[in-house]
């Protein structure tokens, strides 16, 4: 997965939007577009967590399965 699209990637890039957003120093026209693209790295991030999350519920399971055998 490239540097680009990794998820500390997308997390770096929203936390900066974010904060120009606070910023107040935009216009509202470029507001808008700044929150559209903050929306869409967020997404990204979720999706990396959601599949962290279940990657890690598996492994889990296989651990505890294999304490058994």
């Amino acid at each position: 997965m490239s540097k680009k699209n990794s998820f500390e990637s997308n997390l770096a890039e929203l936390e900066s939007m974010v904060e120009k957003l606070e910023s107040g120093e935009m216009s509202l026209e470029e507001s808008l577009k700044s929150f559209e693209t903050c929306v869409k790295h967020y997404k990204s991030c979720r999706d990396y967590l959601n599949k962290a999350e279940k990657k890690i519920k598996v492994l889990s399971e296989n651990l505890k399965e294999e304490d058994f055998e």
